[in-house]
């Protein structure tokens, strides 16, 4: 198939083919005697991939190492950069939505006082920078792609930070006890422990984690289950999804800040009177006089215990809790009235 041929049935120009293949995206074959491009069906299908990239709003230079990448290992890393992709994309769209919620606060205020005062302002203004900021700074500190063939065999341990694992996916499950039918999403699902059990009980499980080893390990364990790539700042789904939301041993990751970004997060994916429910290492007092506990764990930031419940108190649940040893803690909280975030 000669270049303009494929223009006319991708619908697009014969100059952006040139482009794409300028750029080192393609590389059909020419024919010796005149140079014409021969485009065949791997070209097609190549062209075809840029194109729909493109439409998703990757840069040239992650479709080009996309493709190499497809290349060299197959189709399962087309899966991993599209999913990184649209990790992206939900930061971004979150980013828009609070500047448009800033905005709406300003208009807000300037309408009923008739003035927008400088302080008000800047408040404002200086929340959403935070906002952005929390998300911009989350970063992988544990390196999760190399622990993922090893961690079955570290949480079934039964020491150290995986103290009383079964015992905390026991409980958590007895807690949330799932409808047959109900959605679920596990937040650092990692390969899939807590969501399995759920989905034993009949919920539909989605997860949602940081490593793409863990990831993979999961989808081999539970097929049926939706896996997607992203963290607790910045969730791959549109709001008002899931009936519960669950995490173990994994919001602990977060910074302080982080971890109220996060609940606010949960809330937003959640329906109208969807359910949270956390089992993780807390800390049962203010911060100075648990600094021993955290010590136990440099590398950690640990929660808050009164905190994590002053946050739900203030923001419409009613919560239980329980402690399983002296770091580990499961809450669990129900909206007293609709929550829904979106």
């Amino acid at each position: 198939m000669k270049i303009k041929e494929l223009a006319d049935k991708l619908n697009i120009s014969a100059r952006a083919i040139r482009f794409y293949e300028e750029k080192g995206l393609l590389s059909p074959r020419k024919e010796t005697h005149n140079s014409y491009r021969t485009f065949e069906e791997k070209d097609i299908w190549r062209l075809q991939t840029i194109i729909s990239l493109r439409e998703a709003g990757m840069p040239l230079s992650n479709i080009k190492q996309a493709l190499q990448e497809i290349d060299s290992k197959g189709h399962g890393e087309l899966h991993y950069y599209l999913e990184l992709q649209r990790s992206v994309m939900m930061k971004q769209w979150l980013e828009i939505r609070q500047v448009i919620e800033t905005t709406d606060h300003m208009i807000s205020l300037l309408k009923n006082n008739h003035t927008l005062p400088l302080e008000d302002i800047y408040c404002l203004a200086a929340h959403s920078k935070q906002m952005r900021e929390q998300r911009g700074n989350w970063q992988d500190k544990w390196n999760f792609n190399r622990l993922a063939s090893t961690h079955d065999i570290r949480v079934t341990g039964n020491s150290g930070t995986y103290m009383d694992y079964e015992l905390a996916l026991e409980e958590l499950v007895k807690w949330v006890a799932p409808i047959q039918g109900e959605l679920g999403l596990d937040i650092g699902t990692g390969t899939g422990n807590l969501a399995g059990r759920l989905m034993d009980r009949g919920a539909l499980m989605s997860g949602v984690d940081q490593s793409k080893e863990m990831l993979r390990l999961c989808q081999t364990k539970y097929p049926a289950m939706d896996t997607r790539l992203g963290n607790f700042l910045a969730l791959p789904y549109l709001g008002g999804q899931f009936h519960f939301i669950v995490s173990s041993f994994a919001f602990h990751h977060l910074t302080e800040e982080q971890q109220v970004l996060a609940l606010e997060e949960m809330r937003r994916v959640a329906r109208s009177h969807g359910r949270i429910c956390i089992a993780d290492l807390m800390n049962s007092g203010p911060a100075a006089a648990d600094a021993e506990q955290r010590d136990l764990d440099p590398m950690e930031d640990n929660i808050s215990l009164p905190s994590l419940l002053q946050w739900f108190e203030d923001n419409g649940y009613v919560t239980k809790q329980k402690q399983l040893n002296r770091r580990l803690h499961i809450v669990y909280a129900i909206p007293i009235r609709g929550t829904q975030g979106d």
